[in-house]
């Protein structure tokens, strides 16, 4: 089964960026939809960005409050998977997720649609 581990959380000041790794481990299939997602506590989760990879190229997707700041990608062997964070605001603060999409579901940002997380690492902007 899909195994993911985070890395590359921490504590920044607003505007400065971050990068965050997800290994993804135990993958079968020519597809992979990857994502990640994020948690502040009291709130709910909230997709942030996912790619979807298969025999035909790479498909992404960016929630608005992100969508320029941050980018993800994958490398070519697809084990590993990274999300790019510039420009970081305060309200980015929250635990970040992986997440691995359920076979048969679209690798949209519902939570529901993924069935493997990681352990989630923190991320911290100061104003």
């Amino acid at each position: 089964h899909v195994q993911l581990v985070e890395s590359g959380g921490g504590s920044v000041q607003a505007g400065e960026s971050l990068r965050l790794s997800c290994h993804a481990s135990g993958y079968t299939g020519s597809s992979t939809c990857l994502a990640w997602f994020r948690q502040d506590p009291g709130k709910e989760r909230e997709g942030v960005a996912s790619i979807f990879t298969n025999a035909y190229g790479r498909s992404t997707l960016y929630a608005d409050t992100v969508n320029g700041r941050f980018t993800i990608s994958q490398d070519s062997v697809n084990t590993t998977m990274y999300l790019q964070m510039n420009s970081l605001k305060p309200e980015d603060t929250a635990i970040y997720y992986c997440a691995a999409g359920r076979r048969g579901f679209s690798c949209t940002l519902v939570a529901d649609n993924f069935g493997t997380w990681g352990q989630g690492t923190q991320v911290t902007v100061s104003s």
